[in-house]
Parts: structure tokens; sequence; C-alpha cells
């Protein structure tokens, strides 16, 4: 029998903003958030958002046009919660089913190796809820330990932002480490489709997406796994 609707899922966005040396700004990809927050809310999932330092977070990838994008900043239980995004320290794992890591370059600097962060995942997962990540958000994943010791990642199918993706975008250079590469070096089993391609990897209750045009997928993906009983 599936479960009832009605989880909670823990949305987390990085608060870094500039990308590298470059003065550029980054942030969290709004594609990436608003497309997974549209298909949860109407499975009757409540979404709650957290940043890496508190408080609004950096932004991109706002299309102005997009009718998704406007109803999701000024809603209530969406755009509207940024302003006042509690520190991931302040959240209680206890209370959600699912934690989701959207990416944005912003996440290659904040995310990997943040105490926090790493806590919530391991007790979010152990007490057997999700964990999704898109894009650059698997930096998240990478060096957090289970508490039997082995790596999350251990022996996992994931996907994530390509080094192909990166290159094409001049960003090889600019990002501290090779996302690919680092997610290779936890043990991970990578794959990725051709770039900006959508590509998305459930690997039991880890789901992985590659690019902003996976959001969807990981979306649907992800309310899957929340109808279904939890699991070991």
């Amino acid at each position: 029998m599936s479960a009832p609707a009605g989880h909670r899922i823990l949305t987390v966005l990085t608060s870094h903003g500039t990308l590298g040396t470059t003065g550029r700004p980054t942030g969290f990809h709004l594609g990436e958030t608003v497309e997974p927050w549209h298909i949860l809310r109407a499975a009757g999932h409540t979404v709650d958002f957290v940043s890496i330092r508190g408080g609004r977070p950096p932004m991109i990838g706002h299309d102005p046009g997009n009718g998704e994008h406007r109803a999701f900043l000024t809603d209530p239980a969406g755009g509207a919660l940024l302003d006042r995004c509690p520190r991931i320290e302040d959240a209680d794992p206890g209370r959600y089913r699912a934690v989701y890591c959207v990416g944005g370059h912003g996440t290659m600097w904040d995310f990997r190796g943040d105490p926090a962060l790493q806590n919530l995942l391991r007790a979010v997962y152990e007490a057997g809820g999700v964990v999704a990540a898109i894009c650059h958000g698997p930096a998240a994943l990478l060096d957090v330990r289970l508490s039997s010791g082995t790596r999350l990642l251990s022996g996992r199918a994931v996907t994530a932002f390509s080094n192909e993706g990166e290159a094409a975008r001049g960003l090889d250079t600019v990002v501290p480490f090779s996302l690919e590469d680092a997610l290779r070096e936890n043990g991970a089993v990578y794959s990725c489709a051709p770039d900006r391609q959508p590509h998305v990897v459930v690997s039991g209750r880890l789901i992985t997406g590659q690019n902003p045009a996976s959001a969807a997928g990981l979306g649907r993906r992800l309310a899957e796994a929340l109808a279904s009983p939890a699991r070991p």
C-alpha cells in the first residue's frame, strides 16, 4: 500500500554568489528549484528551504517571461520563503522524508565538506528518507559517510554536471574541482547524457539529475519515491 501524500521535503540552496575569481555572479539555479517544487506541491507535499549561511540566497536562471518562475517567486509557500531561509543547522532532519540539493555553480564552493549539510544528508538517509540532487548539487554528496563509515556514494549509480558541460562553457578552469571526477573518486558509478540533454538516475533512495533540463524528470522521480513506502 502506498504511503499517503503530505511529506515534507527540505530543499538546500547555495549561499555562494561569485563565480570564482571571474567576478561574475552565480548562486542557486531557479529552474532547478521551481520545476520539482511545482511537481511536489501538486502531489500534496510541503517544501521547505534552507541555505548554507541562512537568509536570501543568490539566484541565477530567472526568466521573467516564464510563468512557472513568476508563480513560484510570488507564492507565500515558494519564493516568498527565500528571504528568511534558515541555516541548515537550524533544520530538524526528523521532520523530513527527503532532502533535495539544488544546483548552480555556487554549490561548488560551499556544498562540499559542509558539516551541517553532511549531517543532514546522513540523518535523513539513515532514517529511510530520500536524497536527491541535481546538476552541481551532487557536490553535497561528496565525502559524506554513513554511520557505518561507508561512503554514501560508494557503488551508487549517479549523474551530475559533466566535464563536457564545464568545458563547453569555459568553466573547467574556473570551478575548484571537477565534479564528475570527484564523484568517481568517491566510488560512484557516474553516467551522463550529451550536454544539455535530460538525464536522471535513480539508485535506491538516491536520485540525481545531470543538468537544468533534468529538473522536471527528477521532480517526477522524487514524487514517485515519496509515494512509495519508506525502504531500508
